[in-house]
């Protein structure tokens, strides 16, 4: 016991590494596959914590345009947007350990019935799967089994309008983002459309979604992604053609959202440089200290810090990705570092986070990914 003390006590002093383990995790890459192009469908890496370091991500399961995946709360199904035999599916995938690593086992498909989608995700219990239309402009629900499988579709909600102010990109609904509340009694749906995010009240006993009321975006912003403060009191919506987030008070018994500040994510200056630029996603650390959007085109990453007193924002940077057309990008669990997808640079980036001030240092790793869209952890 003396040793060990004399050990821990010198390691302090000198600053020997961590006697502590790193933590693994599966990080699983949603892709396009375009003709003749290099992605076949799901990817598998592993991630270590302690280093930053990402595997080699190999196929794990072969499937057409399997852009957007959610995680079970079980972590045991994942399921993807995507299709089958031409056919736009949402897919139940099981997650299966075995000598070569992790890989993936279809347990089911089923048809939305409304075109393909842009967004799913899995509400809070594990009862219920929502998908978000973009070109339907729908926003659908389906009943999930215990095991995970996809049963019979529930709802489907179709938007209506659009707001007019961006030529054919808000002449009609586009539904791009669809999650739930911190509490689940809420479902929120981005509209690009209509420069709203919709909110709908969750029924999960009759497995319906009851119109609610919504919140309200800069016209022209073209909402696309959102993600809630830690505190459950704060939404932030990242605005795709204008480049821009708007921040929202939300109150949690009402299911409310009133906006208190749109701040940009790039200059005019920087967008005028470009051929072509736009927001694609957004993140919240898990500490609520900081924001992280993504710019198309720009191809750059925007650090925000965060007021803890009224959640508003405050630049921090813009810090490119070493890729091309960053469509997604994820935070590990911890906190400590963000991998950046380049679609078309086919890249997965690694950034560690300082924890004090928020910003983004490049590893010097980066992985080869097929035409990445979508980045998911989860634990094995």
């Amino acid at each position: 016991m003396h040793s060990v003390f004399r050990l821990l006590t010198l390691a302090l002093i000198i600053g020997l590494p961590s006697m502590g383990t790193a933590e693994t995790l599966d990080v699983w890459f949603g892709t396009t596959t375009p003709k003749d192009g290099l992605s076949k469908g799901i990817y598998h890496a592993s991630f270590n914590t302690e280093t930053g370091k990402l595997t080699t991500p190999e196929l794990a399961f072969g499937i057409g345009s399997p852009g957007f995946l959610a995680l079970h709360p079980n972590g045991k199904v994942l399921y993807c947007t995507g299709t089958i035999d031409g056919e736009p599916l949402l897919t139940a995938l099981s997650i299966e350990s075995g000598a070569d690593g992790e890989k993936l086992k279809l347990i089911n498909a089923a048809a939305i019935g409304d075109g393909g989608a842009a967004h799913l995700s899995v509400d809070q219990t594990g009862k219920a799967l929502f998908s978000a239309q973009y070109g339907g402009g729908s926003t659908a629900m389906f009943e999930l089994a215990e095991d995970g499988e996809i049963l019979q579709r529930s709802d489907l909600k179709k938007h209506s309008g659009g707001s007019g102010v961006v030529g054919k990109r808000q002449d009609k609904p586009h539904a791009h983002w669809v999650g739930t509340s911190p509490d689940n009694r809420f479902v929120m749906v981005p509209d690009l459309g209509l420069d709203k995010v919709v909110i709908y009240e969750l029924d999960l006993d009759e497995l319906k979604l009851n119109d609610h009321g919504f919140g309200s975006v800069p016209a022209g912003g073209g909402p696309r992604h959102m993600k809630f403060h830690p505190d459950g009191k704060h939404v932030y919506v990242l605005n795709e053609l204008a480049l821009s987030v708007t921040v929202f008070d939300y109150d949690p018994e009402a299911g409310t959202m009133t906006a208190i500040q749109t701040i940009p994510t790039v200059t005019e200056e920087s967008k005028a440089k470009e051929n072509h630029s736009s927001g694609s996603e957004i993140r919240v650390h898990p500490t609520g200290k900081f924001v992280y959007s993504a710019n198309r085109g720009h191809d750059t990453i925007t650090a925000y810090s965060v007021d803890p007193e009224d959640g508003k924002l405050t630049l921090i940077e813009e810090e490119p990705i070493r890729g091309s057309w960053p469509r997604n990008f994820n935070l590990d669990p911890t906190g400590k570092w963000l991998i950046a997808a380049g679609r078309d640079s086919n890249t997965a980036a690694v950034f560690s986070i300082d924890q004090e001030t928020g910003e983004l240092t490049f590893t010097q790793h980066s992985a080869m990914v097929p035409t990445p869209i979508c980045v998911l952890f989860s634990k094995p």
